[in-house]
């Protein structure tokens, strides 16, 4: 086991409990015993297909459903955050799918799916958005959200496609060139997908939370603030055995989420 697993079971601890807490107290409070069915079963039924297909473990699979349904609960003037959610797993799922037919590998991942600590750290964040509801408003709940969305597709989008790239990538801080897949190291093309994967989930959750304009911009330019932080942490901490992927993922998206309450706190 690696030493650094100690930082997945952190994030799990850190996700787990919060999102089981916020899950009950939303289920049995304001929300709609119709939004709480229909959450539930959407949840659930997402899981079970994410779980067939082999895109994750049983227990991460569990935990999707968990996550999606704090989702499903956030309160929003616009239509349920299962929608984007939806649309952000569609694309970071296919691009990982078209990462390992292209480079024909045959990972632990590919094989058995995502592990529940992997979705904790990248789902985790955008979940918990929801309880900033009662202390900053629906409204940066909403782009906090989306930034935590926008930065997972960004760099999922960045990471695996960009990796297919005919030029080798170059470290972010350095610009020296590495091999692909190499922590930290980024590539034009890559960049390129990861900058439109973060804008496209910001529009797609202007229609479903309502957002005003400048609450897309502040989403989207939080959620590539959060790529290009996760290639910092990926050239120096995880290079340097000091963080594993779990905890560059987690931390990246974090990032991400408070960039994007800070800015909107001074908007809005």
């Amino acid at each position: 086991m690696s030493d650094l697993a100690w930082q997945s079971r952190a994030v799990l601890l850190l996700v787990c409990p919060a999102a089981a807490v916020y899950a009950v107290v939303e289920a049995t409070g304001p929300a709609s015993t119709r939004t709480v069915a229909t959450g539930a079963g959407i949840s659930i039924l997402f899981a079970a297909i994410v779980w067939s297909l082999r895109a994750a473990t049983p227990a991460a699979a569990c935990l999707g459903a968990l996550l999606a349904f704090c989702y499903a609960l956030t309160p929003s003037y616009g239509h349920s955050a299962l929608w984007p959610l939806l649309g952000t797993l569609v694309l970071t799922l296919g691009a990982s799918r078209v990462h390992r037919r292209a480079r024909q590998t045959a990972t632990v991942e590919a094989r058995r799916g995502r592990s529940a600590s992997q979705v904790a750290a990248n789902l985790g964040v955008g979940a918990l958005a929801g309880t900033l509801v009662n202390g900053e408003g629906m409204l940066l709940a909403a782009i906090v959200m989306t930034a935590a969305l926008a930065e997972l597709c960004a760099d999922t989008l960045a990471s695996e496609l960009g990796t297919l790239a005919a030029a080798p990538p170059r470290l972010l801080l350095t610009g020296r060139v590495v091999a692909a897949g190499t922590d930290g190291a980024v590539s034009l093309p890559g960049t390129l997908l990861g900058v439109a994967g973060a804008i496209g989930v910001s529009l797609g959750c202007r229609w479903s939370f309502l957002l005003p304009w400048r609450g897309v911009a502040v989403a989207a330019g939080a959620g590539i603030f959060g790529l290009f932080f996760d290639s910092v942490l990926g050239q120096i901490p995880e290079r340097r055995g000091w963080l594993n992927n779990d905890g560059v993922n987690f931390l990246s998206t974090l990032a991400a989420a408070l960039v994007a309450l800070a800015c909107g706190r001074l908007l809005f």
